[in-house]
């Protein structure tokens, strides 16, 4: 969803969407702390290899994940929802 989408958002779909993105948020976390803990373990055991960079293919997905939360957390300020 991009930002021209956002702003046409009704304001409980802003409110349905910014939710969502709470768990998202907290899902992204989750699975980077496991991305990192494999590639950490598989270092350790295996010594520098493909899984140790494993993190790194989730990071873009995350990063896009938290400029679409800011924008949804910016919109929903500006219409006084929170």
């Amino acid at each position: 969803m991009n930002k021209k989408d956002l702003v046409r958002l009704t304001d409980e779909e802003v409110l349905q969407e910014l939710k969502k993105s709470k768990s998202t948020a907290i899902f992204d976390a989750v699975l980077i702390g496991l991305l990192i803990g494999i590639g950490l373990y598989s270092t350790i055991k295996n010594g520098f290899g493909l899984l140790t960079f494993l993190p790194l293919i989730y990071v873009p997905i995350a990063g896009r994940n938290k400029v679409k939360s800011n924008e949804l957390k910016r919109l929903a300020t500006e219409r006084n929802l929170e």
